[in-house]
């Protein structure tokens, strides 16, 4: 069970710290905390202004009730209180009203008058305090009730006696009930609460647009780079925000600079293979000049060294394609004009060579590239056919681009696919060529996250099963 609940808490920081990750699930936690604290903060002023407010009102009306109730107050010539009804509030008159008064003597084991609202019930006043000559404080009233009590002392003179000064001291009370104000609160704070909600999600929504439209040139960066990639375009294309502009003009320059060092570096792979050809061909001729074991040794050897010298030329220059940016090439040109040359070399022959390649299909990669890999795979089919070679492209479904290359000849045996593919042997010395062909489109395909395979053709020969990289 601890195991099961540590697995769980894990998986949610982990989902949390991916969420982080994003730039817009960032801005937007941040102001829905800030816009939550905020109207927090602005709900929790409002609530505790209504509350005052509402407590000075209702204090200021029981401040009313008490002076009118002292205003109807008129003292016998023996110092006790009589009020005068009709000056009274109404609700004075009604039992559990809410509303009630309360006169207290000074005088010990005097009578206590009461409201007739009060009924059979006193207020004991608890927590007192004093104010400017009034007494403030809270009680328990009838039928539950939570009062709030003012209280003032007023005295009255006796005129019964002979003395001038003597006079008797009481204190006047005015109670009210709480509830209606809780109530108004409580009303006021729901309001309050609801308003702030849909104030909340309003400005979240506002926040989510607003970050949503502000990101969106972001995402036409994203867009455009996934488009250079992809080589639907060579360089960022578009308007961007002044903040964005510098960023994409600074991309578009890293393109072009990649664009110019690999192309030297191809240029200086080229030169050094040229420089190392030419020796090659000196020793080569000068070892057919002087037959000797020594010279058919150094023409092995010499065949081997431009063997390697043109593998791994095509090798670095397929690779230094992989780093240019944007690169694009229509397959269908590419598969007719190396159809056509083809069909000249191997004229005498009667070689035909079919094409099937829809025009929109596209190659990601270098055409040079293109034409040296396809062109392998039809030169190695044109040599061993009898007289037909196929050529399929296509589309699969997983987006990658597949060329097939059959032709109608002898074939070649399970056992010996992986010798030529792997090992680049050749099988037969009477054909023309390297032996290096196949393995050379293999290199090239792996470079471009492909590859080759070799299996039977349906016209009875070979069929080479070449992917590549598509566009889109």
């Amino acid at each position: 069970m601890a195991l099961a609940i540590a697995s769980t808490i894990r998986q949610l920081l982990e989902k949390t710290a991916h969420r982080f990750d994003s730039l817009a699930a960032r801005l937007i936690l941040a102001a829905a905390v800030w816009t939550a604290i905020g109207l927090a903060a602005g709900g929790f002023v409002l609530s505790s202004a209504f509350t005052a407010a509402e407590h000075d009102n209702f204090d200021t009306g029981l401040q009313v009730d008490l002076d009118g109730m002292i205003a109807a107050a008129e003292p016998d010539p023996n110092g006790a209180v009589t009020l005068q009804e009709r000056f009274l509030n109404r609700r004075f008159a009604r039992v559990y009203s809410g509303l009630y008064w309360q006169i207290v003597p000074a005088k010990k084991g005097a009578p206590i008058q009461i409201s007739h609202s009060l009924f059979d019930t006193t207020i004991h006043l608890q927590q007192p305090s004093k104010s400017q000559g009034l007494t403030w404080g809270y009680a328990a009233g009838p039928d539950k009730q939570h009062l709030r009590v003012l209280g003032r002392p007023v005295s009255f003179p006796i005129s019964a006696t002979a003395r001038p000064d003597d006079s008797a001291a009481y204190t006047f009370m005015v109670a009210g009930d709480l509830s209606v104000v809780d109530h108004e609160i409580s009303q006021f704070n729901g309001t309050l609460i609801w308003s702030f909600v849909v104030l909340g999600s309003g400005l979240l929504l506002a926040i989510l647009i607003q970050v949503r439209v502000g990101l969106m040139p972001l995402r036409r960066l994203q867009e455009a780079l996934a488009r250079i990639r992809n080589g639907a375009a060579r360089r960022l294309e578009g308007r961007y925000p002044a903040e964005i502009a510098p960023l994409a003009t600074e991309l578009n320059s890293l393109i072009e600079h990649s664009a110019e060092v690999v192309g030297r570096a191809r240029t200086h792979v080229s030169n050094l293979a040229h420089y190392l050809k030419t020796p090659l061909t000196v020793l080569a001729s000068e070892a057919e000049a002087s037959p000797s074991p020594l010279g058919d040794a150094v023409k092995r050897q010499v065949d081997v060294m431009r063997r390697q010298v043109d593998h791994y030329l095509v090798r670095a220059r397929a690779a230094g394609a992989l780093d240019v940016l944007g690169n694009s090439t229509p397959v269908s040109p590419v598969l007719e004009d190396l159809a056509r040359v083809l069909q000249r070399i191997h004229e005498r022959r009667g070689i035909v060579v079919e094409i099937d390649c829809p025009l929109s299909l596209a190659f990601r990669g270098d055409r040079q590239d293109l034409e040296e890999i396809v062109g392998n795979l039809m030169d190695n089919a044109c040599k061993w056919a009898h007289t037909t070679v196929a050529v399929t492209a296509r589309k699969r479904p997983d987006g990658l681009l597949e060329i097939d290359v059959e032709d109608d000849g002898p074939g070649l045996a399970p056992e010996d696919r992986p010798r030529v593919l792997e090992r680049g042997e050749r099988l037969d010395e009477t054909v023309p060529g390297s032996g290096l062909g196949l393995s050379i489109v293999r290199d090239i395909a792996k470079l471009y996250g492909g590859r080759l395979e070799l299996g039977e053709a349906s016209l009875g020969g070979l069929r080479a099963i070449l992917s590549l990289p598509a566009i889109g």
